[in-house]
Parts: structure tokens; C-alpha cells; sequence
């Protein structure tokens, strides 16, 4: 007898792959997640997630043995001929807010991230299959195969692409990358060893022809990220990275002896590339991260875009594949997802231009890649069809969910909304006395995919903003009775005024959210 198709597909274990398997399996929904890869890599790569996509780790419950294992963005320091003329701090002033509690991304080399979220996955009873290289793609029915470099097959009834910028599944489907790549901003990147540099500051060496930046691998003794322009040859040609060329380039920049890089590893030459799938969806089969988008390396964005694919994705691939939703809301992914990456990919291209300009001045550096932009905590989907109505002083539906702290009423013990939010679930939040009634008729009518609170509402049910954080955080004045619907990605659906349950139902079945 044949085996049983699997639900989801996943093709890539990258951070962007593990994270949409995760957000899957909590929610039992069946999926594998396959690389062709014979090992998992131990490259650094990317250098952490940013403030919103730690956020989405805290959901998963991954994001406490993240902040363990990586450290907070070091100080910079910027040399001119090889000599210290600048430090710069771009979070110095930064602070967490009731809203925010992340003020900033966090440092860590992607293969520790990585091996957490496979920890995570295997807790569901999922693991990562190597070696399984995926070669065709046959969608018939309500199944898509996957056929395999060797002959084997997988059936399910979605595929994933989550295959990086040389994707596989997208080049399977047809579909076009455009955009550009700029070779005349190649990079050489590794992993080096290095002894002497100070491991509590991220040093950039700039000179007029060149560049050597060094960051600490946090969770090593001697490990850097390395990143410089590359050396050219006699034709101008850039050489290929290796050991001896980047002792030269650090002896160069540095005036150190190049002696003191004694191993480097997982080398390349990184170009420029800006470039965007014009769909993401195709039948049955989907992109997410840099299988959709490729953005410059300015500002961090290209990992922490695809991690935020995944979370958008997840809930909607979950509520179909159980047949607790019309297969409508997939369509809602692309409608989401790819504007923000157009902007992604904006915004990643303007940062570049800004750092190179600022790199030609003495005390210019990588800081000025860094802005309130870069965080994602203002990446929201305003123009969506699963933006019901409402508003307040702060926030319009489509708007990412705040935090605030709170405390629960029967107990007085603190009580966050990330906390309420966190799950596979809608939220109801109830302000005010004049919500408390429609909350209840809300939890009752829609069970488990709701959870609904009431916030100051006089009784002993519910939480008590007692410093008025959360009022503040949705903009909502201390008299007024508002109810705001949070979707399962901490995105507002709905804020209406009206204490009205027939709100909610009309939302979650107008959006499709739910089978009439």
C-alpha cells in the first residue's frame, strides 16, 4: 500500500525552511522538510535576526536559547590607515519599550541558529532529510510530486521552495527572477581565525582602495565573520578568495601582520544581486525567502524577510490543509508578502548607497545601514483584504499587534499580550466594561481558534492594564470600549467600536478565514 501524501513539503532547511516547518508542526500539521545538502552547513552567513523577527522566535518558543547563544550588536570602530579615528554605537540609546521588547538584532552565526530551530522541529518528532535533491515537479489533482535526484518521489499536497537564491523549485515552475546583479560591488566573505583584535568591537578598516571589516562569531574563542573587497589581478579581474588573499587584504588594511589570520573557511565572493520572483505562488507550490527575493547585504533584511515568509505562510497553509479555511486564503500570501519585499529590496539598495557614500568619509561605517527601518517592527499590510475595518490614534487593521505589559485579573500575576497572543490561535482583545459580553459570546462560538481576553473590564476574568501600556500601545483612550481581533501572526484583523460578536464572525468568514 502506498504511503499517505504528506501535507507540506519543505524544500531548504535554512532558517526560513525550519521556521515555516516549526510553525507547522505546533500546529499538527503533517510536513517534511527536505535539502540537498549531504551535511548541514557550518557557515556563519547571515548575522542574526532583527527585533521582528525575534519576536516571531518568541512564538516558536526558540528565542531565550537564541539570545543565549549570540550577543548584542558589538560597537564599531572605523580605522583610516590602519589607525582608530571613530567608534560608533547605533544602538547606544536604544532601550526595549512596553510595546517592543526587542530594541535591536541579535548576533549569531547562522549555523548556531539554525541547529536550534532543527532542535525545536525535532520536539514535534520532525528532522531534517540531507541528501535528498530535488530534480521535477508534477502538480496533478490535489497533490503535487516531487521527484528526487535517484529515483525517489514524495507526495504531498503542498510544496514549499525555501532553496535560496538558486532555487530549484523555481526554476522548476518558470518563474522569473528579475532584477540585476552588480558586479562591481563583489565582496569576498569567510570564517577566519584571528588572534590580536579586540572581540568586544566590530572593526572596519577603510582605506581608498579597499576595505577589511572583522566581526566576533559570538560562541567562539577566535572565529570572525570576514568580509573585504576583493584583490584584483594585473587585469583587474578580482581573485578568487582563499587563506593567502585574505592575510594580504588584512595586511593591507590592517598594517597588521597578515600572519595573524591563520584559518579561513566556507569562502565566497558575494555580488550585489537585487532581484524579486513576480509571484509566489504557483497551483500548489509556493516561494518563500531567498527563493522569492535577494536583497543587498545592507541592513541585515534578507534572512529576517524570509523568516517573517514563513510566519505569514504558516497559519494559512495550516487553516486550508485542515479544512478550517476556504483555499482562498493562500492567495493572501503573495498579496502580502511580495509588496513588502518590494520594499525590502528598496530599502536594502537605498541603505547600500548610503554606507558606500559614507565609507569614503573618515568615521564612516556599516552603521549607516542601520535605521528604525531595518527592525521590521513597522512592516505591516494595510492594503490587504484580510485588513477588516477599524482604527485607533495608533494603529489601522493590518498593522502589526503591539506588546504591552499586563497582569491577570484573578491572580495578579504579569501577564504580557505576546503571551496571550503566542500559539495557533486568533486573539480578542476586549477594552473596556462594554466588551466583556462580546468577548464571552466570542470565545464560545468559535472554540479553540480563539482566545479572547477582556482588558479592564472590571471583573475577575481577563487582564488589567494597570499602567495603561496597553491602551497606549493600540491607541485607545481610557473610556472607550474597543475590541481589536489579532490574527495568528500578530497582525490586526479587525478594530471596531461596536460591542457587537457578529463583528468578529462577519471577519473571520468574510476573509475567508473560515468554511461558511
Amino acid at each position: 500500500m502506498p504511503a499517505s501524501p504528506t501535507t507540506v513539503l519543505i524544500v531548504g532547511s535554512g532558517p526560513t525552511g525550519l521556521t515555516l516547518a516549526i510553525d507547522l508542526a505546533r500546529r499538527a500539521v503533517g510536513v517534511r522538510i527536505i535539502d540537498k545538502a549531504p551535511d548541514f552547513p557550518r557557515s556563519s552567513r547571515a548575522k542574526g535576526p532583527n527585533p521582528r523577527s525575534l519576536e516571531v522566535l518568541e512564538d516558536l518558543g526558540v528565542v531565550d536559547e537564541i539570545l543565549a547563544s549570540g550577543s548584542a550588536p558589538l560597537p564599531m570602530r572605523k580605522y583610516r590607515g590602519g589607525v582608530p579615528i571613530a567608534d560608533a554605537d547605533p544602538f547606544a540609546d536604544a532601550r526595549p519599550a512596553p510595546d517592543a521588547p526587542y530594541d535591536r538584532s541579535w548576533l549569531i552565526a547562522q549555523w548556531r541558529l539554525e541547529e536550534i530551530l532543527r532542535a525545536r522541529l525535532a520536539q514535534y518528532g520532525v528532522r531534517v532529510e540531507l541528501g535528498a535533491e530535488l530534480v521535477g515537479l508534477t502538480e496533478a489533482g490535489p497533490s503535487v510530486t516531487a521527484e528526487l535526484a535517484g529515483g525517489g518521489e514524495i507526495e504531498a499536497r503542498y510544496v514549499v521552495g525555501c532553496d535560496g537564491g538558486h532555487s530549484t523549485v523555481r526554476k522548476l515552475l518558470g518563474v522569473p527572477f528579475e532584477g540585476k546583479t552588480d558586479e562591481s560591488r563583489a565582496m569576498v566573505c569567510g570564517d577566519v581565525e584571528v588572534q590580536g583584535p579586540d572581540r568586544g568591537i566590530w572593526h572596519q578598516w577603510f582605506d581608498e582602495d579597499g576595505a577589511v571589516m572583522l566581526c566576533p562569531i559570538p560562541g567562539t574563542r577566535s572565529g570572525w565573520w570576514f568580509q573585504a573587497g576583493p584583490e584584483t589581478d594585473a587585469s583587474g579581474a578580482p581573485v578568487p578568495p582563499s587563506l593567502e588573499s585574505f592575510q594580504r587584504l588584512f595586511a593591507r588594511h590592517t598594517r597588521l601582520p597578515g600572519a595573524q589570520l591563520s584559518r579561513a573557511s566556507l569562502l565566497s565572493t558575494y555580488r550585489v544581486n537585487e532581484r524579486m520572483a513576480d509571484r509566489y505562488r504557483v497551483g500548489r507550490v509556493f516561494l518563500a525567502g531567498d527563493a522569492a527575493h535577494v536583497h543587498s547585504i545592507a541592513g541585515g533584511l534578507g534572512m529576517n524577510t524570509g523568516i517573517q515568509d514563513a510566519y505569514n505562510l504558516g497559519w494559512k497553509l495550516a487553516r486550508v490543509a485542515s479544512g478550517r479555511a476556504e483555499p482562498t486564503l493562500l492567495d493572501t500570501y503573495e498579496e502580502e508578502r511580495l509588496p513588502v519585499a518590494a520594499h525590502v529590496l528598496d530599502l536594502s539598495g537605498e541603505q547600500l548607497r548610503a554606507t558606500l557614500e559614507a565609507i569614503k568619509k573618515p568615521g564612516g561605517g556599516l552603521d549607516s545601514a542601520i535605521s528604525a527601518q531595518t527592525s521590521g517592527l513597522g512592516n505591516g499590510y494595510r492594503w490587504s483584504s484580510l485588513a477588516g475595518d477599524g482604527a485607533t490614534a495608533r494603529l489601522r487593521a493590518g498593522d502589526r499587534a503591539p506588546d504591552a505589559p499586563c497582569h491577570d485579573a484573578a491572580t495578579g500575576a504579569p501577564l504580557r499580550l505576546f503571551e496571550t497572543f503566542a500559539g495557533p490561535h486568533f486573539t480578542l482583545l476586549g477594552f473596556g466594561a462594554g466588551t466583556a459580553r462580546t468577548v464571552r459570546e466570542a470565545a464560545a462560538a468559535h472554540g479553540d481558534d480563539l482566545r479572547a481576553h477582556t482588558v479592564d473590564a472590571g471583573t475577575a476574568l481577563g487582564l488589567t492594564d494597570d499602567e495603561g501600556h496597553a491602551r497606549a500601545a493600540y491607541g485607545i483612550g481610557p473610556d472607550e470600549d474597543v475590541l481589536v481581533l489579532v490574527r495568528p501572526d500578530n497582525h490586526i484583523g479587525l478594530i471596531t467600536r461596536a460591542a457587537d460578536v457578529r463583528a468578529v464572525g462577519e471577519y473571520l468568514r468574510g476573509a475567508a478565514l473560515e468554511r461558511a
